[in-house]
């Protein structure tokens, strides 16, 4: 699966680029580079992947499968809660996983990002304890594919001035893939995800790509979906 999810994960770039040359081409290019970031489906090749597992390894039918506006749940602190991929059997949950991803503007994005991790998983875990989701405890995943470049892997210049001392994971200015491993490896670390996978991937296809912590690897991330699917009674395809 490694070959193939490195073909997903450069598949990403390739999305974008379509999208901002389609967008020139029709006389509509959005300001920056959002013009390549407001199409959408960008981690589509990561997710089919996913789905692949959950269908063909798995043995889930095709139509446990909900994807985008239809991957929808419901919230506890709000009424629904839109997912991005969403596998269902009966009035079970089985899985719900978010795939977020971060090029440029690290700085503006970053606290958002967080906010909406930490958010969406509170929200649904608190969904799961009212029975809201069946029975049986579905399995929660986050995906984050970064940016490789300079303004995400170098540490950062703006100085923290809490009034308080801030935590020690981020003194010395980390840059904001050292912050992002933080967020998702303490997102597992305290239960509001199941796992998480976390990748670096720069725009040059000649370059490598990334996986700098084995516990936020894709693979490792599959096998904690494996695990948990096949020994939680109730959630097996």
């Amino acid at each position: 699966m490694e070959e193939q999810f490195e073909a997903a994960v450069r598949g990403f770039w390739e999305v974008r680029d379509r999208q901002a040359a389609k967008q020139i081409a029709n006389g509509s290019q959005d300001a920056g580079t959002r013009g390549a970031v407001t199409g959408g489906a960008h981690l589509d090749a990561l997710t089919r992947l996913v789905v692949h597992h959950f269908v063909e390894k798995l043995g889930f039918p095709e139509s446990s499968v909900w994807l985008g506006k239809k991957a929808e749940l419901p919230g506890y602190y709000r009424p629904t809660k839109q997912w991005d991929l969403v596998v269902k059997e009966g009035d079970q949950l089985v899985a719900a996983i978010e795939f977020k991803s971060q090029s440029g503007s690290f700085g503006n994005n970053f606290n958002n990002r967080t906010e909406e991790a930490i958010g969406s998983a509170v929200d649904t875990r608190r969904a799961i304890s009212r029975g809201l989701l069946g029975e049986a405890r579905p399995w929660l995943g986050y995906v984050f594919l970064l940016e490789d470049a300079p303004g995400s892997t170098k540490n950062s210049h703006r100085a923290f001035n809490p009034r308080f001392e801030v935590d020690n994971a981020f003194k010395g200015n980390p840059s904001y893939a050292d912050r992002y491993q933080v967020l998702c490896k303490r997102l597992v670390e305290d239960e509001l995800y199941d796992a998480a996978c976390f990748v670096l991937a720069p725009k040059d296809p000649e370059l490598p790509i990334s996986q700098p912590d084995s516990a936020l690897s894709f693979r490792n991330f599959i096998e904690s979906l494996t695990r948990h699917v096949e020994s939680e009674p109730g959630l097996q395809g």
